[in-house]
């Protein structure tokens, strides 16, 4: 027979509850510890009896909260949990295995509060791993994402400086400026977006944050829509608002071929008995020989001279590499 968690096990496992379910009712407190509802309220009246501040609302909308000024408790991670903690940051931050860097140093703080044990293997991880970059991952500025994390949590329009690497005004730079209601930070493939409207371009835009080379908050507030899904308006944008159009059919079902179509790609849709992507791009040589080229599905291009140019140029490579 397996031993009964501790009053103080319990207290700490409601102390958790509370921190990731504000709003938590007893009823539910009591089933998640596996208690009675009455002995659920006696765990929240051992914290605040140690002083933890619980505050209880009632109404439809009612249930338990932490109140303001909670000091948590140390945390204590298990052997699996401190290395695939380590593991995560070095697959995600590969410079992370630099002292120097941000994370790096960051987690080298983490490794230092564990104890010994766990530690010194999480050390040896940190130490053996081949800290190879990913060409695809960004690494966005920290303190210009916390400007736009805060602007979204306020509602606050920005001026941002934006460098396009690609998109060249007539003197040549490739820096603009631009105001935008910031709606959403939203991380995909390794990249982390800003998605917001562009009162420079009149519409909805999705700008990459490590090309973000300065943002100033300003006095203008502004709505954001309702019922907005930021990933899903992501998904929708990342393939829209460049000034080439695109668009690609392929001869195999949808189901098939969506898993091989990344959003910056265009939106596919049903087409005939196949499917198409119809979208646009700055940049059709990318398209033609990164993105088109790694789908196993034989696709005809019918729209968009420049992409069919830039296929044509990948096709010539590879048929005069068979001569």
């Amino acid at each position: 027979m397996s031993a009964q968690p501790s009053p103080t096990a319990r207290a700490l496992r409601t102390l958790e509850i509370l921190q990731t379910r504000p709003g938590v009712t007893a009823e539910e407190l009591g089933e998640r510890l596996g208690v009675t509802e009455r002995a659920a309220r006696r765990y929240v009246e051992i914290l605040r009896e140690a002083g933890v501040p619980v505050d209880s609302l009632r109404g439809p909308h009612g249930g338990y909260r932490l109140g303001r000024g909670v000091r948590l408790p140390p945390i204590v991670f298990s052997q699996g949990e401190a290395l695939a903690l380590v593991m995560a940051v070095l697959d995600g931050r590969p410079a992370a295995t630099d002292s120097d860097d941000t994370v790096g140093s960051a987690l080298g703080k983490v490794i230092r509060a564990l104890p010994e044990g766990i530690g010194r293997q999480a050390a040896a991880l940190r130490e053996n791993i081949a800290a190879t970059p990913d060409q695809y991952a960004s690494r966005p500025d920290p303190a210009t994402t916390s400007v736009l994390v805060a602007a979204v949590a306020e509602h606050r329009r920005v001026r941002l400086t934006y460098r396009s690497p690609r998109t060249r005004r007539p003197d040549g730079d490739t820096d603009w400026e631009s105001d935008v209601d910031p709606w959403a930070v939203v991380v995909r493939y390794g990249r982390w977006y800003l998605l917001c409207h562009s009162h420079r371009a009149d519409a909805v835009r999705t700008y990459r944050i490590d090309r973000i080379s300065a943002v100033e908050p300003t006095d203008q507030q502004f709505i954001p829509p309702e019922n907005l899904d930021p990933v899903r308006a992501l998904a929708e944008n990342l393939g829209s608002g460049w000034p080439m159009a695109t668009e690609v059919v392929f001869d195999a079902p949808m189901a098939e071929v969506a898993p091989w179509i990344r959003p910056t790609m265009g939106r596919l849709e049903p087409w005939g008995d196949g499917c198409r992507v119809v979208g646009t791009t700055n940049n059709p040589a990318m398209y033609a020989q990164e993105w088109l080229a790694a789908v196993p599905f034989a696709f005809r291009v019918v729209g968009g001279p420049e992409l069919r140019a830039a296929v044509a140029a990948v096709a010539a490579r590879f048929t005069a590499a068979l001569d």
